[in-house]
């Protein structure tokens, strides 16, 4: 294999047998479980990135069904979103992530910088009750209940929550275990189908686990639950904040010797 075959096939690992395809994603009936609570401050600040801000200490912890998606297939994910703002722009930072799919793992690291972790969520219906679920290895993690469409949720707020910016931490190692990439990236949904949208009581129980810390933002008390259904496409990202720059920038400054007054 020539140098520029290399370059050319070099999109994602492994290099001739890549573990997903290129984008775009495209998602069909994705269903959502949203339960959004609140937290400590003290918490969301031991965890929030600069130059993110909190904008209040709250959580919006999601189980999320994938039944068909282009490139990455049929999977369940749960995890964690923190709202914050980015300059005045309103939006999410992903926290956490637990999925049961290889190549979405491998794609949403490689390429936004996910913080994607094997693990098994589930989303059942019993009943009148839906039910979510997040097991790391045989250890109960997370458990989350909400009533089956009581009510229908406002379309419009739900479109525009889905249309916000989401922000990652993107983070690849150099050879020698330093950090070669350590970017904030923003992506969007986009062409966003909104197919049902309901909303009714909701519970959450988080549970600690060394390598599944979703305890460690605590549950004070629910403030609202959504659950709908929604076609869209999972944008690419793009590098908002630089870290690696801007250490270096400082580093920079602070060495170089004070001018000496007149």
């Amino acid at each position: 294999m020539e140098i520029a075959d290399v370059v050319k096939r070099a999109y994602a690992m492994p290099l001739t047998n890549p573990s997903f395809p290129p984008g775009p994603y495209r998602f069909f009936d994705r269903e959502y479980i949203i339960i959004t609570y609140r937290t400590t401050r003290e918490a969301l600040e031991a965890v929030v990135p600069a130059p993110l801000e909190i904008d209040e200490p709250l959580v919006k912890y999601e189980f999320i069904r994938m039944p068909d998606s282009t490139g990455f297939g049929d999977y369940t994910e749960t995890g964690q979103v923190i709202p914050v703002k980015y300059k005045g722009q309103h939006g999410g930072y992903v926290h956490s992530m637990y999925l049961d799919d290889d190549a979405p793992i491998a794609g949403g690291r490689e390429l936004w910088g996910f913080p994607k972790k094997l693990a098994n969520p589930k989303i059942a219906h019993e009943g009148e009750v839906i039910v979510g679920t997040l097991h790391y290895g045989s250890v109960l993690c997370a458990t989350g209940t909400m009533g089956y469409k009581h009510r229908e949720a406002d379309h419009d707020s739900v479109l525009a929550a889905l249309a916000a910016p989401n922000f990652l931490i993107k983070i690849i190692p150099h050879v020698d275990g330093t950090p070669r990439i350590c970017e904030l990236v923003r992506y969007y949904l986009t062409d966003i189908t909104l197919k049902e949208a309901w909303t009714a009581p909701a519970a959450l129980d988080l549970r600690p686990h060394v390598m599944a810390d979703v305890a460690k933002l605590p549950v004070l008390d629910i403030v609202s639950a959504v659950h709908f259904k929604a076609d869209l496409t999972l944008g690419l990202g793009e590098v908002v904040h630089d870290y690696l720059a801007d250490h270096d920038r400082v580093a920079t400054s602070k060495a170089q010797p004070e001018k000496i007054r007149a």
